[in-house]
């Protein structure tokens, strides 16, 4: 009888926070937020460029109506920091005593350099029997200087290396890559490389970022953080598409960003959240998770109870309606403590069912998880089959508004015991290195 009493009072408080989600979260609300984020006036919002100063701009705005408070250190609600930003301006290939052609070469260095002979880097061929994935992250984590010799069967991805190297590389202002670490890719098919050079030169300059970070204090717990976080940065101006060549960035991530907007007005509304809420927009995700990085090293992580990070929900998930999947979900009891606060509702998460794609570490939640924070990331995006990922396609006309309105609710349901202070997800592991 007592536990019949128990689950009869859990399901009448789960029915009472759904009516209030109901009347706090519309769908209504919801639209206007994201269909202005992924607006062609916002130009795609990229890293460094007036798209991304307008879509601050935006979000600041919807913190002042809220009535969030800035977080403290900073004087509105601008999280600014300085990064060096590097840049290619020539490159010129050779491979035994023939030009490469610049479409197909792919640089990434924080400093000009020139090869002429063999020890100047190591020379690796992606043969089409190997994981061209596994061999970019590879390389990219060797430490050495390498010439990659890609087969033209991947020559897709060959060409995202490419447009992403072209963005440039950035580092802390404070802490600049002092690494001569240089990476070639060399898009063809080649016989045993006798000779090679290459010749590259880049320019540097200081440029500025911003997290935009809205706060509401917590009342008997306000040394104890629970953090809902998007970033709001994507790619810009990209290679045109049927005549398009804005990457609007719609479900990547103006969809997260939206919901944390979206819970930043319930939770003001409702007004008695035990622990300090902090809810931030993040830049620079795209070019390498800076924006996070750096808001991980303005708070302390023994100090952060909780990440909801917010990350593609635009659509249905791989398991339908009302669904959406945790990455990291063995990692902590984060999942179980939000699908226990679910329970009642039709709306249910899953673990990530996308292990290979190493999700975890992927988003913005990896810069508190790697300091023990329990830091997920909650997503629908079924990124095994998602043709609009990070092209001029993902756009506000492609998206589900139900579907993320939906969502919105589940996380604002799922949390309440977190927020309360009453469940604390274990500490998940620290990354070692």
């Amino acid at each position: 009888k007592k536990y019949l009493i128990a689950g009869c009072l859990l399901l009448i408080s789960a029915g009472v926070f759904a009516q209030d989600v109901n009347k706090m979260i519309k769908e209504a609300d919801v639209e206007r937020i994201i269909k202005t984020l992924s607006a062609d006036d916002m130009q795609g919002r990229a890293t460094f460029t007036p798209g991304i100063e307008k879509a601050a701009q935006f979000i600041e705005n919807e913190y002042k109506k809220i009535g969030l408070k800035p977080m403290e250190g900073n004087s509105g609600y601008r999280q600014n920091f300085s990064m060096i930003k590097t840049f290619p301006v020539k490159t010129v290939v050779t491979i035994n005593g023939a030009n490469i052609a610049p479409e197909n070469v792919a640089v990434s260095s924080p400093s000009s350099f020139n090869w002429s002979k063999a020890e100047d880097a190591e020379i690796v061929k992606v043969t089409p029997d190997k994981d061209m994935r596994k061999e970019y992250m590879a390389a990219s984590h060797s430490g050495k200087n390498m010439l990659v010799l890609v087969d033209p069967k991947f020559k897709v991805m060959f060409s995202r290396i490419q447009t992403y190297f072209k963005g440039g590389s950035v580092s802390f202002k404070d802490k600049p890559d002092k690494s001569n670490h240089a990476l070639v890719f060399v898009l063809g098919t080649f016989d045993e490389v006798k000779s090679f050079t290459v010749n590259d030169e880049v320019k540097s300059e200081e440029l500025p970022l911003f997290n935009v970070v809205g706060i509401i204090p917590g009342k008997s717990k306000p040394n104890e953080y629970v953090v809902f976080s998007g970033h709001y940065d994507h790619l810009g101006i990209i290679k045109p598409m049927e005549g398009d060549s804005i990457a609007n960035g719609a479900d990547d991530d103006a969809s997260g960003t939206t919901a944390v907007i979206s819970l930043a007005s319930y939770y003001k509304k409702l007004d008695n959240n035990a622990r300090t809420l902090i809810f931030v927009a993040f830049t620079a995700e795209e070019i390498g998770e800076y924006g996070s990085q750096y808001f991980a090293q303005t708070v302390d992580p023994d100090k952060v109870v909780a990440m909801f990070n917010i990350e593609m929900i635009g659509k249905a998930s791989k398991f339908g309606q009302n669904s959406a999947f945790i990455t990291g979900f063995e990692r902590s009891d984060f999942g179980t403590i939000l699908q226990k606060n679910l329970q009642g509702t039709s709306f249910k998460f899953y673990p990530d069912p996308y292990p290979a794609e190493d999700l975890f570490y992927r988003s913005d939640n990896a810069s508190l998880a790697k300091v023990g924070v329990p830091a997920h990331t909650i997503s629908t995006d079924q990124i095994d089959i998602d043709k609009l990922y990070h092209t001029v396609k993902d756009e506000f006309s492609s998206l589900d508004v139900a579907n993320i309105t939906a969502t919105i609710k589940a996380i604002a349901l799922s949390s309440r015991t977190i927020v309360a202070g009453t469940d604390t997800p274990k500490r998940v592991a620290k990354l070692e290195r």
